[in-house]
């Protein structure tokens, strides 16, 4: 009897082994299963951000194109067609409705500077723009020893660095409807938008209108304005 007991107590204990490692196997088998639905999931996820990081490219490089291209379209200024190839000098001299200005930036020896690679962004009086100016203030102007007033008259036309219409209408839309721009010649510029239009409050108060917005320069942009802008 008590050999037969201790043959039946093996006997469970061995089947009871054996459960365990059926179980055990059973656990390993679903252990093993779940790491290669992870690793399938895994693989997925990474194969799917790989497609988006490419339709993100491709949508950002076809924005690019676009703009590139607008960017190489000859907008026309004073019956001239501007090239965004050349310099903001050298396409003002063709536009036969910036000679006034184009003279006063001689006198005032700016030529050279507004032809480096800057950039710049230049709010350019037409023609009809000075002559609201009276004549004996911009003849005064032409004389050498008026050339520092000039100058920062007309470099009160300028801000450093590129700014289109689409960025002055973006900072105005963020600054709660103004936005406040310094000159190159330290003054302030404050815009603003009236309807569709950019308008341009300078020091004296004075409010000027862009009439030709984006006009791509190789160094920098010019946005045509019908009224001269004076600092304070």
């Amino acid at each position: 009897m008590t050999n037969f007991l201790k043959l039946a107590s093996v006997s469970v204990l061995a089947l009871a082994l054996t459960a365990c490692g059926a179980e055990d196997s059973k656990m390993a088998d679903k252990v093993a299963e779940t790491t290669v639905a992870a690793e399938a999931d895994m693989k997925a996820a990474a194969a799917k951000a790989e497609a988006e990081m490419k339709q993100a490219a491709a949508k950002a490089k076809a924005e690019a194109d676009k703009l590139q291209a607008s960017m190489n379209v000859n907008v026309m200024v004073g019956g001239a067609a501007m090239s965004p190839t050349k310099t903001i000098v050298e396409n003002a001299r063709q536009a036969d409705n910036l000679k006034t200005l184009v003279a006063l930036v001689k006198q005032a020896q700016l030529a050279d500077t507004l032809s480096r690679p800057g950039p710049y962004t230049v709010f350019a009086p037409t023609d009809a723009a000075f002559k609201a100016v009276p004549k004996e203030t911009t003849a005064a102007l032409m004389k050498d020893e008026n050339r520092k007033t000039l100058q920062g008259i007309l470099t009160y036309h300028v801000v450093a660095g590129k700014m289109t219409a689409s960025d002055l209408v973006k900072q105005i839309e963020k600054n709660g409807g103004s936005y406040t721009a310094e000159t190159v010649a330290g003054g302030d510029l404050k815009f603003r938008l009236d309807g569709s239009k950019v308008k341009i409050t300078d020091g004296k108060g004075g409010v000027s209108t862009v009439t030709i917005a984006d006009v791509m320069q190789s160094n920098g942009v010019v946005h045509v304005v019908d009224t001269v802008l004076m600092p304070k």
